[in-house]
Order: C-alpha cells, then structure tokens, then sequence
C-alpha cells in the first residue's frame, strides 16, 4: 500500500498521517484499493483494506474517527474511534485518535497546531466550499479552544485540479471568479487556491501550508476520482493523528 506523506507533518515526530492512493501492490479493479464503504463494494474488503491500511502506518481502527460526509457544515468535535454521523469536519485534542477524511476529487484538509495539541481534518467539496466549512472550522479552533492560526500548519491533499473541475454556470456564480476559468463557454473551479486562500486570509503563515500538486484527475491511475471514474470509483482516506505519550 503506497501512501501520501508530506514532509510538513513529517517533521513533527508526534504526528501520524497519511493520504491513501489507488495502489496496493495487487489487483482491485475496478475501484482500485478502495477505503469507502459507500460505493457498492464488498463491506469486509472495504473493512479489511482499512485495516491494513491504518496498521501500516502504526494506528488502530477501534482508534480512528469517520464521519459520514454530507457535503455540508456540520463540524464535530471527537474523543473516540468509530463512526460519528454526519457532519464534514472533526476536531480533537484526544492523543492516540485519528481523525480520517474520504475523497475522491474534492480537497481534505489537515490543521495541526503543535502548542494547543490539536488536530482537525475538513472535506471541502464545492458545497463545503461555498458554506465555508474550512473558514468555519478554523474559526472554531480559535473561538473554541483559543488556537492561535499563526501556530497552524496545513495541508491540502490531492484533489481535482482548477484546470480540469468543471462546473455549471449556477455553481460557477456562487464564487468568486477569481477562483474560476472560462474557456469555451464552459467554468473551471479552482477548489485548492480558493482553501489556499482562506487558510492565509485566516492568519496561517505561508510557510506552514502545504498542499499536494497532484490532480485527481490526471493521475487517476494512482488517484481516486469521481470525476473520471464515474460510478466504479473507489475513494481515497487521509488520517492524522498525534501519538500517545
């Protein structure tokens, strides 16, 4: 199983994270190495494959947190493994636990702040987006827990590129078109730059954010998506985690 591991998580040796690609080193067609328990496959291979997955990378799946996305605003705050309901944000301060995050076009998010010891992790599809799920979160952290943004680092997993999400002119007109391209009468939204930005208009340094250059839909032979995949796509998971002392 191959796994995504920036090196801004990777330089606190507290942190577990991973984002899970297509590849398994066997042979899943047509989902590829899929980790949803949403898309018609088999619900122990699905189950199997998740805990494979998460114990390659040193964590348990009693001890990690799913949610039901919705494409909405709901936010959930987390103390223990299992699945939690709907919502599409979870936030901790809970060492040992793993907050997961499905995709499969649209960006997960990742927020750790080392002086609060807290971690947060959002799925902001257009819908999210436009109800500014990862605004709302962040908010949160401060008015909540008292974070400071200049304390967090960031990470935006791969997620369908500006240059290939195209959306309907009534989706178009919800942003700001700055985050948008028209070429041929048809609107590309730019879902990575518009997080981007509201990760540094929050207060996050520059230098604290990291986000994947992949697209989803260019490299679908090693990346889920919807997009290209249609109804036999399979869905990728990120997880982040602080150790148990």
């Amino acid at each position: 199983m191959i796994s995504i591991k920036p090196s801004l998580f990777a330089q606190f040796p507290e942190l577990v994270f991973g984002f899970a690609t297509r590849l398994n080193g066997g042979s899943d067609e047509p989902y590829g190495f899929n980790l949803s328990l949403s898309v018609g496959q088999d619900e122990e291979k699905v189950l199997n494959n998740r805990r494979q997955w998460l114990s390659g990378l040193g964590l348990d799946i009693e001890h990690c947190a799913f949610q039901k996305q919705v494409h909405g605003d709901r936010i959930r705050y987390v103390t223990a493994g299992g699945i939690k309901g709907e919502s599409d944000a979870m936030i901790t301060d809970t060492p040992g636990l793993g907050i997961v995050i499905s995709s499969a076009d649209c960006p997960a998010i990742f927020i750790y702040d080392p002086v609060r010891k807290m971690i947060a992790g959002i799925h902001s599809g257009w819908k999210g987006s436009q109800k500014k799920i990862l605004e709302k979160t962040v908010n949160l952290l401060i008015n909540g827990w008292g974070c400071n943004p200049a304390d967090f680092y960031a990470y935006i997993g791969p997620c369908i590129s500006g240059e290939n999400y195209e959306v309907g002119e009534e989706v178009a007109v919800l942003f700001d078109p700055a985050y948008l391209q028209v070429h041929k009468g048809s609107f590309y939204l730019d879902l990575k730059k518009l997080n981007y930005e509201i990760l540094v208009n929050a207060g996050v340094p520059k230098s604290h954010i990291r986000y994947s250059e992949l697209c989803t839909w260019e490299h679908s032979s090693i990346l889920h998506s919807y997009r290209k995949h249609g109804t036999v796509s399979g869905r990728a998971l990120g997880v982040l985690a602080m150790k148990e002392l």
